[in-house]
């Protein structure tokens, strides 16, 4: 199987313990020639529950802020000529719901994420990464730490 599509999830307000997770998907994708793709995701603040507390344009501010911290951290970890290959996505919702959309949307053949260490809640996975296992076509690469 030849990859094409890399997908690596990464969460950008934990930069120490992604790193790990991006330097294993860039490996992967340079070994086999492919796209990486880097996104992260922000949480709706327009939801009905918490939207009454942000202002309107909330969302969009955090996302441009998301944004460049995603490309700092790329840039960080992999070096600047590797970012400006990477194709950065920042979404907005819940984390395992836009990784699988994006995965689907990029027809992304392997998704590379990450996985806390477990405690009585989650036996293996997060429950992010549990969800994006279950439900998607892509073969997962789950990067534990330590």
């Amino acid at each position: 199987m030849t990859l094409k599509t890399v997908l690596c999830a990464i969460d950008i307000n934990r930069p120490e313990a992604e790193a790990m997770v991006l330097r294993r998907a860039h490996k992967i994708a340079e070994a086999e020639g492919a796209q990486l793709d880097v996104i992260t995701v922000v949480p709706d603040y327009g939801m009905s529950v918490v939207g009454g507390y942000f202002t309107q344009d909330h969302t969009e501010k955090a996302v441009e802020h998301a944004h460049a911290l995603l490309c700092d951290e790329v840039g960080k970890v992999l070096g600047e000529e590797a970012n400006k290959k990477c194709r950065h996505v920042v979404a907005v919702g819940k984390a395992y719901q836009e990784i699988l959309k994006a995965a689907d949307k990029d027809k992304a053949d392997l998704i590379v994420l990450g996985a806390h260490d477990p405690d009585l809640s989650d036996y293996l996975l997060g429950p992010n990464a549990a969800r994006v296992v279950r439900h998607t076509k892509a073969s997962v690469y789950v990067v534990r730490e330590g």
